[in-house]
């Protein structure tokens, strides 16, 4: 228990944030579960719509007023979104008090009045309609901290978990015929430095065990099929050994993610999006959470996006969102504690 609380933002409020968090709070408020949380949360966003979704509901006015109030109702930081909100309708007017919401989880979450910021799904449509210029989350997030002292090697580096495996991200959102030319040493290193210290700092591994996917099949098969495991990913691997760090020479990503290749490692760098998220939705469709690491402050997602087809109906899952909130939890005490 850190004696702050978590601020969960509502993400877009017509979408399934409101529900899922609606539906999560009753089991986390619920100790001693085992999905109970290290420490409550407060959401920032409009009151009347988590209400309006089945929540219990009280509003706060600082984020010290939740730790009180967490195990009878949500605790909310009022701020209403200026347009009517019709499940499943996303409205851009709404958009900039969804950004706000995010600003100002950071900024409680940086003046040490919380402990960490989980954020419900956005939809980048209604937000750039509105002159939102990031591509999402991580990014805003990232400049909303930038200013901000920071012991270690900076991020963003996104990490998707799900049970026993963390993988984490060289590139994200980028087409598979740019990865020879955004795949460099520079990258890889980058990635590697920051989830090796955030193994150590948000996870309490001591010792972190890291290892690196290979691009292409099989490793590249000694240059038969690709030349970067020769040319980038090895050379970048050894870098690495010699600054410290635990960390493998490319692996053929095929034979990365059973359990016992699990059992080998904390955490792997893979170099992009599919090779990451296949495993990770694969050991746990519903339960997968994305965490931004390398930032001054804790940051965890659901990993699913608003669910604009199925919002207001009352069939969202909250699985993700619950494991987001014990993933920032446990980050935020590891912090607190090192």
């Amino acid at each position: 228990m850190t004696g702050r609380p978590l601020i969960v933002t509502m993400g877009d409020p017509a979408g399934v944030g409101p529900e899922i968090i609606a539906k999560a709070w009753p089991i986390l408020a619920t100790p001693p579960g085992p999905l109970a949380p290290v420490t409550p949360f407060a959401v920032i966003g409009d009151a009347d719509v988590l209400s309006a979704r089945g929540a219990k509901v009280e509003r706060i006015f600082a984020p010290s007023d939740a730790v009180a109030v967490f195990g009878r109702a949500i605790p909310v930081l009022h701020a209403p979104a200026p347009a009517p909100v019709t499940p499943g309708q996303p409205d851009p007017r709404n958009a900039p008090a969804v950004a706000d919401w995010i600003e100002r989880a950071v900024d409680l979450t940086l003046s040490g009045e919380a402990c960490g910021v989980v954020t419900a799904p956005i939809a980048k449509a209604p937000m750039y309609a509105s002159g939102f210029r990031f591509p999402g989350h991580t990014e805003f997030i990232a400049e909303l901290t930038a200013d901000m002292p920071f012991n270690g090697t900076r991020g963003p580096v996104m990490m998707l978990t799900a049970k026993d495996l963390r993988a984490c991200l060289v590139t994200i959102h980028v087409a598979i015929d740019q990865l020879p030319e955004l795949v460099t040493a520079e990258r890889v290193m980058r990635v590697a430095r920051v989830v090796h210290e955030s193994m150590k700092r948000d996870f309490g591994i001591a010792a972190p065990r890291l290892a690196l996917a290979a691009l292409n099949p099989h490793a590249g098969e000694g240059g038969a099929i690709g030349l970067q495991e020769i040319d980038v990913l090895r050379p970048a691997a050894a870098a690495l050994r010699a600054e410290g760090l635990n960390i493998t020479d490319p692996l053929p990503a095929d034979t990365l993610f059973h359990e016992e290749a699990r059992a080998r490692y904390d955490a792997t760098v893979c170099l992009y999006h599919d090779q990451a998220l296949i495993p990770v939705k694969t050991l746990d469709f519903w339960g997968g959470v994305n965490a931004t690491l390398g930032l001054p402050i804790v940051r965890t997602s659901p990993d699913h996006g608003t669910g604009f087809d199925i919002a207001g109906k009352g069939i969202a899952r909250a699985d993700s969102f619950i494991a987001a909130v014990r993933l920032a939890s446990e980050m935020a005490v590891a912090r607190a504690t090192r």
